[in-house]
């Protein structure tokens, strides 16, 4: 039988945000055992945010080199995957191998076990053969898995997800990507940037179903311009892997076909296993339930996906830099996810805040909308090609404040910034609209925005 080891903090899962937790209590003395089956540092550097994000920066090259005629000259574009590849092996991942990182977490004074973890009961933890009684702490974050749809045939055929997508030397020739959502679209229009012949396949009726109407709209038709058939309200009844091609089969039995079929259908927390029921909490469900100050149950805080809060890197690293706090006794606020940022990569870029018009009205707000153009401000005529793009300001009236905003544009997740702060402090509308905008910047469609919103 394993001897057991007496220890501060155990994190189990060193993603971004259990990495996060696990380096600055150790940073702060305590013993702290942390437990990664895959790779510290998570989904985030290896398969998702920072190799994506390499991805559409050299297809974003491409797009503006092809922008010069009419503005600047002449152009002729020659797509090479080659150095994107390389760049995402050598400067991203270090080929998929984590021992920078696994040094820096032990060099601030942390244990490292390579595998999977689980409770086993009240303030013990079991992991890779080994058992440790915790005194402090025991922090989950192991993250979410791609949610794959129930698609007949799906789990037969060598479909990609996002870390297979990342992960390619050059780019196929086609691809069908199942889902709209933020990682389907940003991956869809970077691989058609280096010619990949793209179809894009959503079930709903607009592209980015989670934010404003207006922006699945205007990103349809950017996708489409750039030569990306967008399929939405098409629902996939079944899927074949025939020579050396995947056939997607759409109600009304039409057939899409491509080289690779990219299955980017959302996340779900990553809880299995776990052990849960050994300290009192149900292990059937979805996402893990926690307090402002991460707590999920006596001795145990959840971080990051699992709580199914936003699924974002940002909202791991604010809620790990809470439960430290916590855990350490450190006074601070509890969490606030009024002014939630996301931003969706494409271009034009998409950056939203807080509620959209619809959330918004079914929590019951009273709720005025206004929106302004991008094109129609002196910047974006300014910048002409490539300036697709709006703002969108949800305002409850009874308060007079901000409640969400978008910010679609060359960009937009900068813009965003300003549009944040102004939800995060619930600044009165009308003081926006006594500010000066500097002129002529993206950031002053916002002024035409508050000028739609009207007054009472």
């Amino acid at each position: 039988m394993a001897r057991v080891q007496e220890v501060d903090v155990v994190v189990i899962g060193m993603g971004v945000g259990g990495e996060h937790a696990a380096e600055r209590l150790a940073e702060e003395g305590l013993d702290v055992v942390g437990v990664e089956a895959e790779l510290v540092g998570g989904e985030c550097p290896y398969w998702a945010c920072i190799p994506s994000k390499m991805m559409i920066r050299a297809g974003n090259l491409l797009a503006e080199a092809r922008r010069v005629p009419g503005m600047a000259g002449d152009s002729q574009v020659v797509a090479d995957f080659a150095p994107v590849a390389s760049r995402i092996r050598d400067e991203a991942t270090d080929d998929w191998n984590d021992q920078v990182a696994v040094d820096r977490f032990t060099r601030k004074g942390g244990r490292f076990v390579r595998g999977r973890a689980r409770l086993a009961g009240p303030g013990r933890v079991e992991a890779d053969g080994q058992v440790f009684a915790v005194r402090r702490a025991v922090v989950l974050a192991t993250g979410s898995r791609p949610q794959i749809p129930p698609v007949p045939g799906l789990e037969e055929v060598p479909y990609w997800t996002n870390r297979q997508a990342v992960s390619v030397k050059e780019p196929p020739a086609s691809l069908v990507v199942l889902g709209g959502g933020a990682v389907g679209v940003e991956l869809a229009q970077a691989f058609a940037r280096f010619g990949t012949a793209v179809t894009v396949v959503e079930a709903t009726e607009r592209l980015l179903p989670a934010e404003e109407p207006e922006v699945g709209v205007l990103l349809g038709d950017v996708l489409a311009e750039e030569g990306i058939t967008v399929r939405t309200g098409a629902r996939a009844t079944g899927v074949r892997h025939v020579d050396d091609a995947f056939r997607l089969t759409l109600e009304g039995g039409e057939e899409i076909a491509g080289q690779h079929l990219l299955v980017a259908t959302g996340r779900r927390p990553q809880l299995a296993g776990l052990g849960l029921e050994t300290v009192g909490l149900d292990p059937d469900v979805r996402a893990l339930a926690v307090d402002g100050w991460m707590r999920a149950a006596e001795g145990v805080w959840g971080v990051g996906d699992v709580t199914g809060r936003g699924l974002f890197t940002h909202v791991a690293m604010y809620q790990a830099e809470i439960a430290v706090r916590d855990i350490l006794g450190t006074p601070g606020p509890d969490a606030d996810y009024r002014a939630l940022p996301r931003v969706t990569f494409t271009d034009p870029e998409v950056g939203s805040v807080g509620l959209t018009e619809q959330t918004a009205r079914e929590q019951g707000l009273r709720v005025r909308t206004g929106s302004a153009r991008v094109p129609s401000s002196a910047r974006g005529w300014i910048h002409k090609a490539g300036n697709d793009g709006l703002i969108k300001l949800v305002e409850d009236t009874a308060r007079g404040v901000l409640v969400g905003a978008t910010s679609a544009g060359p960009a937009g997740g900068e813009v965003l910034y300003g549009l944040a702060i102004a939800v995060q402090n619930e600044i009165p509308v009308d003081r926006l609209r006594h500010m000066m905008f500097a002129y002529p910047t993206f950031h002053r469609a916002v002024e035409d925005a508050l000028t739609d919103l009207g007054h009472d």
